[in-house]
């Protein structure tokens, strides 16, 4: 039972409306993220204008694959599962690949590197070593990518946080953090 209200769209704030038709608009429906988002409209533009800003440099498979490990890291079911279908349906990643990203790695070596250095951001909270910092950028990170990974990391956080406090009611096939 979420421990946050999960409006529908029309009991949501006047001023999370049009955000929330956006969402609509792109992906077909409102996901109870954005619904329980959209009690504070001013988080829920926020949240929206980073992602759409972080949506124009990461390929859209890396930045499901970063929030995959990241919500690993985070114990959020919610984001497990929504980012588990994401990945599958519209990055097309295999269901042995979400397994994999999940902890932190993945099948080619660029992307492993990413994640391991996401999944590094994550775990210690910014405080990354010489050696993760010198890993990602041997794997061919620019620095401008190096801080691309670290806002997707805070972005999911984000959600991550919101969705463990809500305890959000998962819209999406169930898939539960590792214990």
């Amino acid at each position: 039972m979420p421990r946050l209200t999960i409006p529908e769209r029309d009991a949501a704030p006047a001023a999370s409306h049009a955000l929330l038709d956006g969402v609509k608009a792109q992906i077909g429906s409102i996901p109870n993220l954005f619904r329980v988002t959209a009690q504070s409209p001013a988080a829920l533009e926020g949240y929206l204008a980073l992602s759409k800003a972080l949506g124009r440099t990461l390929t859209p498979a890396r930045r499901e694959q970063i929030a995959l490990a990241v919500a690993e890291v985070n114990g959020c079911d919610y984001c497990l599962s929504a980012h588990s279908y994401f990945g599958a349906n519209f990055a097309k990643l295999s269901e042995s690949e979400i397994a994999l990203n999940r902890t932190g790695h993945a099948t080619d070596t660029q992307t492993d590197a990413i994640l391991a250095f996401a999944r590094a951001v994550a775990l210690a909270r910014g405080k990354v070593s010489d050696a993760d910092l010198a890993a990602v950028r041997k794997a061919g990170a620019s620095e401008a990518e190096v801080i691309e990974i670290v806002a997707n990391v805070a972005l999911n956080v984000l959600t991550n946080f919101i969705n463990n406090v809500a305890e959000t009611e998962i819209d999406f096939p169930v898939v539960r953090a590792a214990a």
